[in-house]
């Protein structure tokens, strides 16, 4: 009865019985000091999965009353910053390939935030989880619009993370 299963099922079980091999702590600016979460990355034999679950982030005061914020991997190796930028040392999107946006590597799915609140989950072949060891995660106050160079419009650096080993 299973036999036609997609390799992509046997990637969600094969995820459920193991902690991550690597994973970002985030935390919010002095902007936003009431952001924070996770971001965890499994290596898969189809990719990595990225599941992220982070809290305190704004609200839209729109009618619609969920908040579409960039996610991006980028390529500097720490959270900190100056007064006009709190994560300036996270540098621009991880972009080994010199792809243009929305095709960079750390080009990741917008986070969508209903009461603060945002959990995603996805499949992507764009990185190994060694190639983005070390390596800074960022939620920017903006949707990205998945078109403008470089990097997508997606505003102010909210949040950040720096992308970490599990020890096993």
């Amino acid at each position: 009865m299973f036999k036609n299963r997609s390799t992509t099922d046997g990637t969600i079980s094969f995820l459920i019985r193991r902690r991550p091999d690597a994973a970002a702590r985030i935390h919010g600016s002095d902007d936003y000091p009431d952001i924070t979460g996770t971001v965890a990355f499994y290596q898969a034999p189809d990719g990595v999965f990225v599941i992220s679950s982070v809290k305190g982030l704004p609200s839209d005061q729109s009618m619609y009353g969920e908040s579409v914020l960039g996610f991006h991997i980028h390529e500097g190796i720490n959270c900190t910053g100056n007064r006009t930028d709190a994560f300036s040392a996270a540098g621009g999107h991880f972009n080994p390939d010199q792809l243009p946006h929305p095709y960079h590597s750390g080009d990741l799915p917008s986070l969508f935030a209903g009461n603060g609140y945002a959990w995603s989950a996805f499949l992507t072949r764009r990185f190994t989880v060694e190639e983005i060891i070390n390596k800074t995660i960022i939620i920017h106050a903006e949707p990205d619009d998945f078109t403008s160079q470089p990097s997508g419009n997606a505003g102010k650096r909210i949040a950040c993370g720096t992308i970490r080993h599990i020890n096993t």
